[in-house]
């Protein structure tokens, strides 16, 4: 196996195998059971023979002579104790490493390098698993709002006798100011997007749906800019206060509630819609642990994003930058809904006409936005912008919005001839298009002295 490096990968380290709760080497009948116990525990993480799975250090339990330690690995979310002879190789809590299935034992194929890419890596995996899909997410908030939260049981307190206690005033105020500024889908009609106010109100939608939140907190250090990131942020710093304590040293300890579609397929795109959410109240312990989970939801498309950029540019067409986010926006019924967008940037160099002139870069941008609308059902639409040459093409799921949409076509191709450019292909088509699912790439680093 070769390394990114160029290097050959080194020798696997001597096996680790799963510690069984009972051991007895000094019969036939023992070793049978320490082989059927460490089977069973393989088995019971879905693991093949042969498979290869990155698996987390929760801790290193003891270390012992001649480079033999007991390690807690984390495999697909199922603690693992094994006792490992690991060489010279340093392990942490933290690390991720990379371990093969050999019959009823382990192999240590490596662990990730200390790289940018493989930090983004790292930070991805612990996250990706527990997002919550942004529009059940507000859905709650909004219940929340109008409701209240149902209070935290006490020693002693029976259920029935709590009643419903209103958001603390900086959490209230921090998601009133949040859903005054979502889009509503009246507010963009048909052959609107040419006008200046549309325009500024699509950008301030993307600037602030979250993905940005860092990149303008170093512009405007301000804690108070409208940005979806920074208000989820400002929600459970108010409901900690609240609590008592440490806010910091609180919201560590959460564990995120994760919505099952995106714990099912959390690096797809577009995701799939996922049923409304219930409108009961929810404590403040689930509100918090919500909370965690749409943080995470907009930092893991934040570090997808950086993965498919660091990918970009080689010699394959690969897009250079790729950006990918979710837009909530709500109904006429003020029923949070969401538009997942994903943008790319290709780059290539011109041809220079002679010899001392040169090679201008020249980019084209390809859109992708998912919209599942209520009565039109889901909506793919496919944009490419090369210079002043644009191509659209739109995908719908239903024969009535096909039919709908071929009749709005002329009025597209209008609109983006008034903006001065060159339509080349404009089409609508029935079903939705494919797209490539993310594959986490993990570099290694050498395992041995």
């Amino acid at each position: 196996m070769k390394l990114p490096s160029g290097q050959q990968s080194p020798t696997p380290p001597a096996p680790a195998t799963p510690r069984p709760t009972q051991t007895n080497e000094a019969s036939q009948p023992g070793r049978e059971t320490i082989a059927l116990s460490a089977r069973q525990q393989l088995d019971q993480i879905q693991l093949a023979n042969r498979e290869t799975i990155l698996a987390r250090v929760a801790e290193v339990i003891n270390r012992q002579g001649s480079g033999s330690a007991e390690v807690m690995l984390e495999v697909r979310g199922k603690p693992l104790q094994v006792n490992a002879a690991i060489g010279a190789t340093e392990l942490t809590p933290g690390d991720w490493v990379k371990v093969m299935r050999a019959g009823n034992e382990l192999q240590l194929m490596g662990k990730l390098a200390a790289t940018p890419e493989a930090a983004i890596t790292k930070a991805l995996a612990q996250r990706m698993l527990w997002q919550q899909s942004l529009d059940s997410g507000l859905a709650k908030l909004m219940t929340a709002l109008n409701r209240g939260l149902v209070p935290e049981l006490k020693p002693g307190q029976l259920p029935t006798a709590r009643g419903l206690q209103p958001l603390p005033e900086a959490a209230r105020l921090a998601i009133e100011t949040l859903l005054a500024r979502l889009p509503a889908s009246n507010t963009l009609a048909p052959g609107a997007g040419n006008q200046n106010n549309s325009v500024q109100q699509i950008r301030q939608w993307i600037a602030e749906s979250g993905l940005f939140a860092e990149s303008r907190l170093t512009q405007t250090p301000s804690p108070a800019l409208p940005d979806l990131k920074l208000a989820i942020g400002r929600m459970i710093t108010s409901l900690l206060a609240e609590q008592g304590g440490n806010p910091a040293t609180s919201f560590n300890r959460l564990m995120p509630l994760a919505s099952p579609s995106l714990a099912q397929a959390p690096l797809q795109f577009p995701q799939a819609v996922v049923p409304a959410a219930s409108s009961e109240p929810t404590s403040v312990g689930q509100t918090l642990r919500m909370l965690a989970g749409m943080l995470n939801r907009i930092t893991v498309n934040q570090l997808h994003s950086q993965i498919l950029t660091a990918r970009g540019g080689g010699d394959t067409p690969a897009p250079t930058s790729t950006l990918l986010m979710d837009l909530p926006w709500v109904t006429p019924q003020n029923e949070p809904k969401l538009a997942q967008l994903r943008l790319e940037q290709y780059k290539e160099e011109s041809s220079a006409k002679g010899r001392n002139e040169k090679r201008a870069a020249i980019s084209e941008w390809r859109l992708n936005l998912a919209i599942d609308l209520e009565l039109a059902g889901a909506l793919n639409f496919e944009v490419s912008l090369r210079q002043h040459e644009v191509s659209a093409r739109v995908w719908a799921e239903k024969q009535e919005t096909l039919k709908q949409v071929n009749e709005e076509l002329p009025l597209l191709r209008r609109s983006l001839v008034e903006l001065g450019l060159e339509v080349t292909d404009l089409e609508c088509r029935r079903g939705s298009p494919s797209y490539p699912t993310t594959k986490l790439e993990h570099r290694l680093v050498d395992t041995r002295a």
